[in-house]
């Protein structure tokens, strides 16, 4: 046991000897999951894209304009000066902000004579569509106003108002009762569901923190390719092969650390979704435990098959961080697996890293117990057992 940890300690020594490491191990995990959580924390909150207005005119119009902005699904209006959205937006701080001139009123709006201002920096994705949203808003004002118009105009060909007060008194409630009628209509598009409800519900902070885990945790441990490849090029291997350690402590001792390392990274990223994403990891702690070490051996098992493959440790970096990659892209890491086509489903069952995400996802999303991921730790179990003979075998071969 002793040799053992003595292994342990000399790989871990070897792996966070460089400041970078760091990177890898945590931070990245972290700032990838975060952005691909959709960078919000909790889930909750408003996620509407912040739209600064000016307001100039502070008329009952312009008021109105800020009110039916409130309603729009895109865009959130934040009252500022124009002072400060100038500034932010000539530091590039704000993506687009709007100004309400001082002379918006109902009466100039009436003559077609109110033109909003909408200040947008060049190429911005988002900036159509907060137009839109905007052009929207002052769209539902007009018709509001135009129909209140026609109202008192209706009247007034009728019968004529005694005051000028009379004649407002009877704009306003038309305006009213138009806002009331316009809030009242029903939509003209017609949407017809199914009646059988979607089982799942997707979740991309629990997407995200699944698919992060197992794309970070799988490159390192296909990366103990690289400390073969390290201790044979050094000849550090050959010495300690001719002492009295047995090749399986040797095994033992890397894969075992590297193992144990894998884990504690995979509980530090999933104590960071818990406690900032919300994520609910901690409803079904035995199931979350099996899946964990069944990946974490799966691909330290590819991982010693592929260094007793590759002969030096710059191409086994490579490789490793090359199949991290692609597997986890085709496992479903970054991107749903229901979004692929049928047949690319499918295909893609033949990676350890569908099983990985497929399990994680049945924990989060389906509500599943321990009893119900058995079979994706069993596949992922099979996988370890398959690469660890192949890579112990080809080992003993090559040593002795």
């Amino acid at each position: 046991m002793n040799k053992v940890l003595a292994i342990i300690r000399k790989d871990l020594i070897l792996r966070f000897s460089s400041p970078a490491e760091w990177l890898f191990f945590l931070i990245l995990p972290i700032v990838f999951t975060y952005m691909l959580a959709g960078g919000t924390f909790g889930g909750g909150g408003d996620i509407r894209r912040v739209l600064p207005v000016v307001d100039e005119a502070g008329t009952p119009l312009s008021q109105k304009i800020v009110a039916e902005l409130e309603k729009s699904t895109f865009v959130r209006p934040e009252l500022k000066s124009r002072a400060e959205a100038e500034r932010k937006f000539r530091e590039r701080a704000i993506p687009f902000w709007l100004l309400i001139p001082s002379q918006t009123s109902q009466e100039n709006l009436l003559k077609g004579e109110v033109t909003l201002e909408f200040h947008t920096q060049p190429n911005n994705l988002d900036a159509l569509s907060a137009q839109r949203s905007v052009q929207a808003a002052l769209r539902q004002v007009s018709l509001n106003i135009n129909a209140a118009q026609f109202a008192v105009q209706q009247a007034e060909s009728r019968k004529p108002f005694a005051s000028m007060e009379e004649r407002q008194a009877y704009f306003d409630g038309a305006l009213l009762l138009a806002q009331r009628f316009q809030e009242q209509t029903p939509e003209r598009l017609e949407i017809s569901r199914a009646e059988t409800a979607d089982p799942v519900q997707y979740d991309p902070r629990a997407n995200s923190s699944a698919g992060q885990m197992i794309t970070w945790v799988f490159i390192p441990l296909f990366g103990i390719s690289a400390l073969l490849a390290y201790e044979r090029s050094t000849g550090t291997l050959a010495r300690l092969l001719t002492t009295p350690t047995s090749a399986a402590t040797f095994l033992l001792g890397t894969i075992g650390g590297q193992v144990l390392v894998a884990l504690v990274q995979m509980l530090l990223l999933v104590g960071f979704a818990v406690l900032a994403l919300g994520v609910a990891w901690g409803r079904e702690p035995l199931g979350l435990a099996i899946l964990l070490v069944s990946a974490a051996l799966a691909a330290a098992a590819i991982g010693i098959t592929m260094g007793t493959l590759l002969r030096s440790e710059a191409q086994s970096n490579n490789l490793s961080i090359l199949m991290g990659m692609v597997m986890a892209l085709l496992g479903g890491c970054w991107y749903p697996l229901e979004l692929f086509p049928a047949a690319a489903q499918s295909i893609v069952r033949v990676l350890p890293t569908t099983w990985a995400m497929l399990g994680m996802t049945d924990l989060l999303l389906r509500g599943e117990n321990w009893q119900g991921i058995l079979p994706e730790a069993g596949v992922l179990l099979a996988y370890a057992a398959v690469f660890f003979t192949i890579g112990i075998v080809r080992f003993r071969k090559q040593f002795f």
